[in-house]
């Protein structure tokens, strides 16, 4: 297995660049900040961007949990690599990082002033700095379950290669909490407002009796309870329903709906 590093200070656009140099170094894995991944696809690990704080997040991107690097290393051994890109911040991180999984000594390193310019450099420095923003190489459906109530931005890039045919990587941007000024929660009844909202736009919904949210570790459950105007088809109408629920409140929270439950309560002859 050939093993290359990517290396540059934080904030510098490693993960936005590591697809691009993946492909064109013929590497089929990445390794960044604590995932394993493979064609847009996150294989194993848990990203450092979930952790509460900046020492936290270096952990997990080193890989120190014995449980987070077991994990690692046997999806490793499963898949069997041609090519593995491993990102850091200096050539003693990912050393380490290559050490902890014990996939062999790295036969390149790749410096990000190499293959960026220093204005590049700088938008990137400025999006990290000023705005929170850390760059996952993969695309958002693939991370918004882990990132439940994280703001999470999708990003397309084209890139046209030397035989003139055409790349596309799916990447999303993240705000993970060690980046925030502060702290924030969305209370439930928050989000019973935004359903009561959301499920009034439906034409035939005459009155909602009743919100449950229940929380979990990668996202809520909603549970509501309906009366409809007699004449419509309450099957489509709560097909509908959940619909609009589904796409309002993800929109104004970010947070992960696993379950939209509709109970039709009643109908109501106007």
């Amino acid at each position: 297995m050939r093993v290359y590093a990517l290396i540059g200070s934080s904030g510098t656009g490693k993960s936005y660049r590591a697809m691009m140099l993946a492909v064109e170094k013929g590497l089929d894995y990445i390794i960044d900040d604590g995932l394993l991944i493979h064609e847009n696809k996150i294989i194993a690990g848990k990203s450092a961007k979930r952790e509460a704080t900046a020492v936290g997040a270096v952990k997990r991107a080193l890989f120190a949990s014995e449980e987070h690097r077991k994990t690692v290393k046997q999806a490793i051994e499963r898949v069997q690599p041609k090519g593995l890109l491993i990102l850091g911040t200096s050539d003693r991180m990912v050393e380490k990082i290559a050490s902890h999984l014990e996939v062999g000594p790295i036969q390149q390193y790749v410096f990000i002033e190499e293959i960026s310019t220093e204005e590049e450099r700088k938008i990137a420095q400025k999006q990290r700095k000023e705005l929170g923003k850390h760059v996952i190489p993969v695309p958002t459906f693939e991370i918004k379950e882990d990132f439940s109530g994280y703001f999470i931005d999708p990003l397309k890039i084209l890139r046209r290669r030397k035989d003139n045919s055409v790349h596309i990587s799916e990447k999303s941007v993240v705000r993970p909490t060690f980046s925030y000024l502060g702290k924030y929660t969305i209370s439930d009844k928050v989000i019973s407002d935004l359903v009561y909202h959301a499920a009034h736009k439906v034409i035939g919904t005459y009155k909602i009796s009743k919100v449950d949210v229940v929380n979990y570790p990668n996202g809520i459950a909603i549970h509501l309870e309906i009366v409809f105007v007699y004449g419509n088809p309450v099957r489509e109408l709560a097909k509908l329903v959940q619909k609009q629920i589904k796409e309002e409140v993800e929109y104004m929270t970010a947070l992960n709906i696993l379950s939209i439950n509709v109970m039709i309560k009643s109908l109501v002859i106007i």
